[in-house]
């Protein structure tokens, strides 16, 4: 039961935490110079992160593939049949943007449904989701001040951007990543927008045409990295970027 619920797990710890990120729990930062990364996928707090002020500039860059076409649920899909499209179905599965009337459910369940696998989709699954999603919900217009159900105000949002990666393993039909996202939210327009970080393993397989998200493989990845020390976070512009090995994602044009 574990395998088929590897990839509903991170999903739900990455719910949990887009509604608690910016919280007075150490894991928030006001722009520069205060920014506390968090591990998501293992669910375990990361080290205390200071962005520096000098930028250097990343040694490596990619800009990763858009999909060739876009979903009943509003997603990306069908992506190349190569690593970076892989590493840009993982990049989108794990991007949110919460604001106005959308919600973590809505974003959280579009996900689900468009990114994983045949065999990790069940009734059960979609349910898990919807339900964690509908209490991160709760939690997160709760953190915000406002009542539960309503459209976030004007200026308000909770952004989930993945901005790195770094290859674990990759087969012509099977990528494994770290992926390094920023979580950024703000209450509304007078308020101070609230930034943390997550560094997530992930994995994707090839099928039907499409890169999504595996159980399987995940575990496959799981343990790979086992034992091994996991990539520093850092953000692009941070030495420390560079020698983790770290790559940039860029804007597709």
């Amino acid at each position: 039961m574990w395998l088929a619920g590897a990839v509903l797990a991170v999903v739900l710890a990455l719910t949990a935490y887009l509604a608690l990120s910016g919280d007075d729990d150490g894991h928030s930062s006001a722009g520069k110079g205060g920014a506390h990364p968090s591990a998501s996928g293992s669910v375990t707090p990361g080290p205390t992160y200071t962005e520096p002020d000098d930028w250097i500039e990343p040694d490596r860059w990619s800009a990763l593939p858009r999909g060739e076409h876009t979903d009943r649920y509003g997603n990306q899909v069908v992506y190349p049949h190569t690593t970076e499209g892989a590493v840009a179905m993982l990049a989108a599965a794990n991007s949110t943007d919460v604001e106005g009337g959308r919600t973590l459910r809505d974003e959280q369940l579009a996900n689900y449904h468009s990114y994983v696998a045949r065999a990790d989709q069940t009734a059960q699954n979609a349910e898990n989701v919807e339900l964690a999603s509908i209490d991160a919900d709760k939690q997160m217009h709760q953190s915000m001040g406002l009542p539960a159900g309503s459209d976030l105000p004007s200026g308000a949002y909770v952004r989930n951007t993945v901005i790195a990666y770094k290859v674990i393993k990759a087969s012509r039909d099977e990528v494994s990543v770290w992926l390094l996202a920023k979580i950024t939210k703000k209450a509304g327009e007078t308020q101070k927008e609230t930034a943390s970080y997550t560094r997530t393993l992930m994995a994707g397989v090839w099928q039907d045409g499409d890169w999504k998200m595996s159980s399987a493989a995940l575990v496959r990845a799981s343990q790979q990295t086992d034992g091994q020390p996991k990539p520093e976070m850092a953000a692009p512009g941070d030495a420390k970027f560079n020698e983790v090995g770290w790559v940039a994602i860029r804007e597709a044009s």
